[in-house]
């Protein structure tokens, strides 16, 4: 009997969108398809490193957990200059998750996409402590605040590769599966849409905390701070972290375009995601069940690619950081 291909998996980035990841890889599982490499970039390093390390039932269950007003109680406000946001509960919600877990040491091979500030260098990540990794490549600059690794500041790897379908090629996968957040069609060569704007969830998320009833002290000036950073302005000019969010985006998807046609993947799964906003991280019900349906469309082209694809005994090796 044909011993079967090497199966890779690029998870692509999308923020809140990110959870459609999450159904795409529980549907693979419930056809008996179980990704053997795994490559994330941003919330796709999320999913795919709790994937390669057993616990994609652990972020499920967090991600179903999310409310409006968990979200924002996410969102700790930095006084560093350097980022609108700590980070750190969501660290703490992935050292939970995943503490002492090694990259080197995980289930399955799995890469991190970051970017390194300064040089622009894209920065694979592949060893080490698997929390700072997926910190790394999720640090939206000008919004979280750079991790330092190995002496190198990093920050989000969708600045270079936000599908990382050379990573799973690099790292041995010989049938190479991408999936794509940006939008309905986005790896073609389209005009990006208005659809794609995140204001009209980040200005929900803004007036649900507004509608809480007021105090005084920090608590309402860090209520005021989320407003002006992730909501609009009396003017209806968008906020700070809005139009960061927004302008990376639309970057996002002209580099995803490009990579996905230099080197495209044997088959992409393009999740219809263009409707929710890239805030609604409370919707992962909807998003996961978007994920699966994308997976679902995909599974006939897949079953193909791996009965006409033998395993190579000579697949490149692990590239390491």
């Amino acid at each position: 009997m044909r011993a079967a291909p090497k199966i890779g998996i690029a998870l692509g980035a999308g923020a809140a969108r990110g959870w459609a990841h999450i159904g795409v890889l529980l549907e693979l599982a419930e056809h008996g398809i179980f990704p053997d490499v795994i490559a994330g970039t941003s919330v796709g390093a999320v999913v795919g490193g709790c994937y390669a390390a057993g616990k994609l039932e652990n972020v499920e269950l967090f991600a179903r957990s999310l409310t409006k007003k968990s979200v924002f109680g996410m969102m700790d406000v930095s006084f560093s200059g350097v980022g609108l946001l700590t980070g750190a509960r969501l660290r703490r919600r992935l050292h939970q998750a995943l503490e002492g877990q090694r990259l080197e040491e995980l289930p399955k091979s799995f890469a991190a996409v970051a970017t390194e500030v300064g040089t622009g260098h894209e920065i694979w990540l592949t060893k080490g402590d698997a929390v700072e990794a997926i910190c790394a490549s999720y640090a939206l600059p000008g919004i979280f605040e750079p991790v330092r690794i190995n002496g190198r500041w990093l920050f989000d790897g969708a600045l270079v590769n936000p599908v990382p379908v050379t990573v799973c090629r690099a790292l041995g996968a010989e049938i190479v599966l991408a999936v794509n957040l940006v939008g309905d069609n986005g790896y073609r060569g389209s005009v990006v849409s208005d659809r794609l704007s995140i204001e009209p969830s980040l200005e929900k998320l803004a007036v649900a905390i507004e509608s809480e009833p007021r105090r005084n002290g920090l608590f309402g000036a860090l209520r005021g701070t989320h407003r002006r950073h992730f909501g609009k302005r009396e003017d209806g000019a968008p906020g700070m972290g809005s139009a960061m969010m927004d302008a990376f985006n639309i970057a996002q998807g002209r580099i995803s375009r490009s990579r996905l046609a230099g080197d495209p993947p044997d088959v992409i799964i393009n999740a219809r995601v263009s409707k929710i906003g890239l805030f609604d991280f409370h919707r992962a019900g909807e998003l996961i069940e978007i994920g699966r349906e994308a997976a679902r469309r995909a599974i006939t082209e897949i079953a193909e690619h791996i009965a006409l694809t033998p395993r190579s005994d000579d697949a490149p090796p692990l590239k390491d950081d």
